[in-house]
């Protein structure tokens, strides 16, 4: 029978290490040519907004294939559905409706990338934003590193306090409200964006060396969250699809900066075809752009555990 989950059904702290696992092999699935992950598809309805569609999969002893479909229109609230299928037997695995799987997926993505680019001894996150994404991706963080501690700013007071509390609560370590990017950023070993920001908010000059950052907001040229120094001042630059920025349909933010060049495919530093972090005082950069054919990755796994 297939599988139908909702966000309801998306609970509990084990998810979190499943994703990431999942995901694990599946970018290095990517690296031996076995992921196929093409640029997502947008259908513009008029002034109203679009679906985006991403269709992709994974081969290897258990092939999957499968889509998402998720639109911008104007509203309250936003849908999305991600439907699984088993490449060998045909059979549709499952579906999965709204939004926390999608959270959940970019999360362990930036998980992945902190399990392969943030120095392993890396014990403070700094975070900047409030809302589900930035919860996901600190849920990651804790997940493949011994975090002690995070501190948290965005501009909404209120619900820089509630992320705090909760997220205290949730993963059993200290997390800090702060008044300004520096007061999160300064000291930490990992820094998390994750902003609706569409002018840069933290600079070079805000990061201790050593530092790894995932930047999870915008990132085109019509805007984006991080100054462009943090790129000129990385070791490693990494991305989880190139193509996908070479697809936007503003330019990727570090088009003609001279840096777009020496980023990598995450993929191939987890296969080691490409050389990621050397040492502790190495600064490294991930851009999430999302890598087409995650989610459905991500679904298969979650909906074999439940």
């Amino acid at each position: 029978m297939t599988k139908i989950l909702r966000d309801d059904d998306l609970v509990g702290s084990e998810l979190m290490g499943v994703a990431i696992n999942a995901l694990d092999a599946a970018f290095l699935a990517r690296a031996q040519d076995q992921m196929i992950s093409p640029p997502r598809h947008h259908v513009s309805f008029s002034n109203r907004g679009d679906l985006v569609f991403t269709v992709g999969g994974m081969l290897g002893e258990k092939p999957l294939a499968g889509f998402r479909v998720y639109e911008t229109f104007d509203g309250v609230e936003h849908s999305q559905i991600v439907a699984v299928w088993s490449v060998e037997d045909a059979k549709l695995k499952g579906i999965v409706l709204g939004e926390r799987l999608g959270n959940i997926r970019t999360g362990a993505i930036g998980g992945v990338a902190i399990r392969y680019l943030s120095s392993p001894d890396a014990k403070i996150v700094g975070i900047l934003g409030s809302g589900a994404q930035a919860r996901t991706q600190l849920a990651a963080a804790t997940t493949v590193r011994q975090i002690t501690s995070a501190r948290v700013y965005s501009r909404d007071e209120k619900n820089r306090t509630t992320f705090a509390q909760e997220m205290e609560r949730e993963l059993g370590i200290e997390v800090r409200p702060v008044g300004s990017v520096l007061d999160a950023a300064r000291d930490a070993d990992i820094v998390i964006c994750a902003t609706t920001s569409s002018t840069p908010i933290i600079h070079a000059s805000d990061l201790k060396l050593g530092v790894h950052v995932n930047t999870v907001g915008p990132k085109t040229q019509r805007g984006y969250e991080l100054g462009l120094d943090i790129a000129d001042v990385a070791d490693v630059i990494a991305t989880d699809s190139p193509e996908q920025t070479r697809a936007y349909a503003s330019p990727f933010f570090l088009a003609g900066s001279g840096n777009e060049h020496r980023m990598a495919d995450l993929a191939d530093i987890i296969a080691k075809r490409e050389i990621g972090r050397r040492s502790s005082q190495d600064t490294t950069l991930f851009c999430s752009v999302g890598l087409a054919g995650t989610e459905v990755v991500v679904a298969s796994a979650i909906i074999d555990l439940l």
